[in-house]
């Protein structure tokens, strides 16, 4: 029987590996069949996930993931970069243990991007700066960046691109190199551009909101763009302009 903390763990877990979309519905009695418990243990873990942001519940549609706005993916952004970088700033001297626990992190988050399995790629990327926050001793606030960093996992899972990986990966390489090398400032200004670089690509200034439903009821590649020969021209003129229309419409 698993307990409240290791359901809202698995759950988390799979938002951050991308397992878990952005409004995936989450039934009570389903995740208390699969993880063979009680329904008060499951609403308990759901209670502590809402608690955290990463989910949420309404009296019709009952649990799922919550779905960020980019306003709140932003607000996620400028708050990772606080305690991030005020982190690094806050630390002075990075010992060997906890450089090579980063290294071995690195070493997996390459092999991931690499490798086909998205959702561990998405995992190690943002479990990264995790580890970074507790090799820089400090577990409170790991746990507070894992939160956050769920936050902007589900915004990315709608506008990133999987290409990004690789240069997340390598901008996390360049992070570690600074703070082997004892560069500090170096390894802070490296982390508030990285954070900045993804909240920029994330804003997605021409997104579309009727992207899905136009995609959806654009016509039919050979029907709907057909004229009738049969028809006389004022009745193709009125059909191609109502065609247009509903174009320009969707």
């Amino acid at each position: 029987m698993a307990s409240s903390s290791e359901i809202s763990n698995r759950i988390l877990e799979a938002v951050m590996a991308r397992k878990l979309e952005p409004g995936s519905r989450l039934g009570e009695q389903q995740l208390a069949m699969l993880f063979d418990c009680s329904r008060t243990i499951v609403r308990e873990a759901l209670t502590r996930l809402a608690a955290r942001g990463i989910v949420t519940v309404s009296a019709r549609r009952g649990w799922y993931v919550v779905e960020p706005s980019q306003d709140e993916a932003r607000e996620a952004f400028e708050a990772r970069r606080v305690i991030e970088t005020g982190l690094i700033r806050s630390t002075k001297k990075v010992d060997k243990p906890a450089i090579t626990r980063l290294r071995s992190h690195l070493t997996r988050q390459k092999a991931a991007v690499k490798g086909s399995d998205v959702g561990a790629r998405s995992f190690l990327l943002g479990d990264f700066h995790v580890c970074l926050a507790e090799c820089l001793g400090n577990s409170l606030l790991a746990e507070t960046l894992r939160d956050f960093t769920a936050r902007t996992t589900l915004i990315a899972m709608r506008y990133q691109s999987p290409e990004d990986a690789a240069q997340s990966c390598a901008e996390h390489v360049e992070i570690v190199a600074a703070l082997e090398a004892g560069e500090l400032r170096r390894a802070e200004q490296l982390m508030a551009a990285h954070l900045s670089t993804w909240q920029v690509k994330l804003q997605m200034p021409g997104a579309d909101p009727l992207s899905k439903l136009r995609d959806a009821l654009a016509p039919v590649k050979g029907k709907a763009q057909e004229l009738h020969t049969s028809d006389p021209p004022t009745a193709r003129k009125t059909r191609a302009s109502r065609s247009t229309y509903l174009g320009e419409v969707l």
